[in-house]
């Protein structure tokens, strides 16, 4: 029992740290497109796929080298250790292009999210400032670190279920 909660991890590190990279390269394209702050539907769905394949390959190829079997818990450790592994570098290289790199990222994160909001003909300009205020308490980097890890886990958890569900097959004992 203690050597499969082993090999878990060694599957949710080997392809956290994967996912991980493929993460920063996607982050470092968007900012090369100046897209880096925008987000929106297409980037969130590319993001989706991209984490929902990683996770399910490294569930497929521990079930693989655990001689055909993977319990539903066991398809959930590596699903969620690979998102949590992958989000802690999505973090860190977050903070660090918030940072380093390009330190007006949080202004025109704003600034767009501005923009966004004046083109909704319902909202007012005071709950448009309300709500820029608001984003604004929450766009600190202890803020974005906290949100960020909750986030991640909630996340990867239930992108993991479908995964572990379909992949699971459990050893019988004869």
């Amino acid at each position: 029992m203690e050597e499969t909660k082993l090999k878990t991890g060694k599957y949710a590190l080997t392809y956290g740290l994967i996912l991980g990279a493929i993460s920063v390269a996607f982050l470092l394209m968007l900012y090369s497109l100046d897209m880096h702050y925008q987000g929106g539907p297409m980037v969130m769905g590319v993001s989706l796929l991209i984490t929902i394949a990683v996770i399910a390959i490294g569930m497929v190829q521990f079930k693989k080298d655990n001689g055909g079997f993977m319990s539903f818990g066991q398809g959930l450790k590596v699903g969620v250790g690979i998102g949590l592994i992958a989000g802690i570098i999505g973090i860190i290289f977050n903070q660090i292009l918030a940072g380093v790199i390009d330190p007006e990222m949080m202004n025109k994160a704003m600034e767009y999210q501005k923009g966004l909001l004046m083109e909704n003909p319902k909202m007012t300009p005071a709950q448009i400032d309300a709500q820029m205020e608001m984003a604004k308490k929450f766009s600190t980097p202890s803020m974005q670190i906290v949100f960020g890890l909750v986030y991640i886990v909630v996340s990867s958890f239930i992108l993991s279920l479908i995964p572990a569900l379909i992949l699971k097959k459990k050893e019988t004992i004869q």
